[in-house]
């Protein structure tokens, strides 16, 4: 099989979560990604490590660090010594993609603009990913997913209960979703390189990706300059499509849309086949005008059986359902594995782990995990060498600190 990326160089000069993770994925997909990072690595490396970052009578594994950065080379190059831009430039003269999520102004001091990388590889494709965009007002904003992606883009404000306060994303929400974006965009611009034979720039930001997130409300609100009201669960337009507790604290969310269709058989297998016909609850608008009654006694239900009890009910009368599962389960559920979402992966010093596969799958090509990320400058001789560098060259950058 052929890795659809086999052939392509990718100079990444990002950190954190975002662009490591997009070009984890061109990894996968085959391509040859070098990570430029610090003397000392990604900051990215020393967050998030823990009790759950441990493997069992095993080394210390960082595994968040592990899914946006495996199968890359590392280098570690000081932007901040005068040969260290000159570096990266020369890297990226021999590059098919150059992703940076580096702020305007530092690009802009480090030589590392579109124009300066353009100057030096004019058939590059240059990806660049921030939180809030290089022209206008707030390129010089840092913005991390909680920020852009979560609460400047509104999609924060849209969850949570009535009344209640917004709630938090979970680490790394818009940075994965972004991910997905910058590399359909990156790849897109690949394709259209090679039929033009110019240069592409890509633009990906955590705000825009957020607004495409919540695009079925926005473009409502885009309309009407009106915020669309929050959802609460104990009055439900649609009391099929919400969330109920079991009588052993699981829940199970119903997800029937167009819940006229299911009534007969929801009310069948709830045991109330008398609902069917009560005229406070026979069509959708009847319910939403008693839906604090009727989600009462819904919920009261569904409490009086442990979540056990009801897959198979619920599967009976053909009605549309899934547990609200706890992260341990879905790491063993079937239905997840028969997906292909695992792979394992040997570290660097010998143990293994399960991690992510790529979220998506091409028959017949070869798409894989293709080993853990690598370790700070492991790279770096190797990388310099292929570049064209010679031995005194690269001994003279050493003398001179421009990486370590």
């Amino acid at each position: 099989m052929v890795a659809p990326l086999e052939g392509i160089r990718v100079i990444e000069v990002a950190n954190w979560l975002a662009a490591p993770s997009a070009a984890a994925l061109m990894a996968d997909l085959g391509a040859d990604v070098i990570k430029v990072e610090p003397p000392g690595g990604d900051a990215y490396r020393a967050f998030n490590l823990g009790a759950d970052a441990i493997g069992a009578g095993g080394p210390a594994v960082n595994h968040a660090f592990e899914l946006d950065n495996r199968g890359k080379r590392s280098i570690t190059v000081s932007l901040n010594q005068p040969g260290g831009p000159d570096l990266v430039r020369r890297l990226a003269a021999g590059a098919d993609v150059f992703i940076t999520n580096l702020l305007q102004p530092r690009r802009e001091r480090y030589g590392l603009t579109v124009e300066d990388v353009r100057a030096a590889s004019p058939r590059v494709v240059y990806v660049s990913f921030s939180g809030y965009g290089t022209e206008g007002p707030d390129a010089a904003r840092a913005g991390f997913d909680y920020a852009a992606f979560w609460a400047r883009s509104g999609v924060m404000n849209l969850l949570g209960e009535p009344e209640e306060p917004p709630v938090l994303c979970r680490p790394g929400q818009g940075d994965h979703t972004a991910a997905l974006n910058l590399l359909a965009s990156t790849l897109a611009a690949l394709r259209l390189r090679d039929l033009t034979g110019e240069g592409q720039v890509v633009d990906v930001t955590l705000v825009g990706t957020g607004l495409w997130t919540v695009g079925t409300d926005f473009s409502g609100a885009l309309a009407s300059r009106r915020q669309p009201p929050r959802h609460s669960r104990a009055r439900p337009r649609n009391p099929l499509w919400n969330a109920y507790r079991c009588a052993d604290g699981r829940w199970i969310l119903l997800v029937m849309v167009q819940p006229d269709a299911y009534w007969p058989g929801f009310c069948a297998a709830l045991g109330h086949p008398e609902w069917e016909h009560d005229r406070r609850f026979d069509t959708l608008q009847h319910r939403a005008e008693h839906t604090e009654d009727l989600t009462g006694r819904i919920a009261a239900v569904f409490d009086s059986r442990p979540s056990t009890d009801w897959p198979a009910v619920l599967d009976a009368h053909g009605l549309i359902w899934a547990p609200v599962a706890e992260l341990p389960e879905v790491a063993d559920d079937a239905t997840v594995r028969a997906l292909g979402s695992f792979e394992a992966v040997a570290t660097n010093q010998g143990a293994s782990y399960e991690t992510l596969a790529a979220p998506f799958t091409i028959r017949g090509a070869d798409v894989a995990v293709r080993g853990p990320a690598p370790s700070p400058g492991a790279h770096t001789e190797r990388v310099l060498e292929e570049c064209g560098l010679t031995a005194e060259e690269i001994a003279a950058l050493a003398a001179d600190g421009v990486f370590g």
